[in-house]
């Protein structure tokens, strides 16, 4: 198995996850290549929980015109997140 540092890249803090977290869920930016096991195990090693569902999610990057450069199209890199659900009792502090 992978390392949690090559498959978790940063917790992802937001008015919308901030409600998932009270209802125990916890919504984490990883690799391309990562899987639902290999985000559990990190997340249950990293944390010291146990993690009961992992949902992910593949985000494609916005495409947008530059202010700058004329005709120039800028586009955002693709993200995958991952929701994870902790069990009952379980917490995560993330701030």
């Amino acid at each position: 198995m992978k390392s949690a540092y090559s498959v978790l890249k940063r917790p992802l803090v937001s008015e919308k996850t901030a409600a998932l977290a009270e209802a125990n869920k916890y919504v984490f930016e990883v690799y391309p290549n990562a899987d639902k096991p290999e985000i559990a195990k990190a997340v249950a090693d990293t944390f010291k929980v146990t993690v009961e569902r992992v949902h992910v999610v593949n985000t494609k990057g916005k495409v947008k015109q530059s202010r700058t450069k004329r005709g120039a199209v800028i586009k955002a890199p693709d993200v995958k997140k991952a929701i994870v659900t902790l069990k009952k009792g379980d917490k995560i502090e993330l701030i």
